[in-house]
């Protein structure tokens, strides 16, 4: 994070009032910078390199080049800028591609001010962050896929040993507490364990799933089939 606690920021959204509202919120508050403000996705790729926030906020639909192919073309450019999608959008074709493309987060507009703020530091630190309703989108994938291949056999030996996945128990529970929104300090308030255990674990899963990032190792993990959702008890 560039500065002194001063996380730097850069708006990109298509519509004026949607970013004048977005660079209002933050100018009162010293934590933040808003260093720039594009209107579409290739004019965010551009500045990006320029200007090197530590945060870009990143919408989805713009027209020209979208959102999507920026985040794609940043990762893709080894930009050290993180993106945090902010859109009105969750659907599974806006969050997948988007995650997929290399975003660090997921937030929707209707977000409340101190969510937003929270989600900023987040991703500046470098976690994941998730909407609620995108965690519950990834989750219930999970499920349909889970639904699908049930009771369906491995086709040998290499096939049963690769469904059991790379990751260990704990670091399945920790990545399931990350696809859940969790901060490192809540998974490990929530495992009993130490902050600086989860931030090990994170490591070893990083290189395991081959990522390197929270949100990556999430979609990844999803793709994989690892991730076991939750389940909520039956009613009684």
């Amino acid at each position: 994070m560039s500065g002194e606690n001063v996380i730097r920021l850069l708006i990109a959204d298509d519509h004026p009032v949607v970013r004048d509202g977005l660079r209002g919120l933050f100018a009162g508050d010293r934590e933040f910078e808003v260093v720039g403000e594009a209107g579409d996705g290739a004019e965010a790729v551009r500045l990006t390199e320029q200007l090197q926030p530590d945060v870009v906020l990143m919408d989805l639909r713009m027209p020209g080049t979208d959102g999507v192919t920026a985040i794609r073309e940043l990762a893709a450019r080894g930009s050290s800028s993180r993106v945090l999608v902010l859109t009105t959008y969750d659907t599974d074709s806006h969050v997948l591609p988007a995650i997929e493309a290399g975003a660090s987060g997921y937030l929707l507009k209707d977000a409340p001010r101190d969510d937003l703020l929270r989600a900023v530091r987040a991703t500046a630190r470098g976690e994941a962050v998730l909407a609620p309703s995108v965690a519950a989108l990834l989750m219930s994938r999970v499920r349909g896929s889970e639904a699908a291949t049930a009771g369906a056999p491995p086709a040998n030996a290499a096939d049963a040993v690769a469904s059991t996945g790379p990751l260990s128990q704990r670091e399945v529970e920790v990545l399931q507490l990350v696809a859940s929104g969790a901060t490192n300090r809540e998974a490990a308030a929530k495992l009993f364990i130490t902050e600086a255990t989860v931030k090990s674990h994170l490591l070893n899963i990083y290189a395991k799933l081959g990522v390197s990032d929270r949100a990556a190792a999430v979609s990844e993990a999803f793709h994989r089939g690892l991730l076991q959702p939750q389940r909520r008890p039956p009613q009684g």
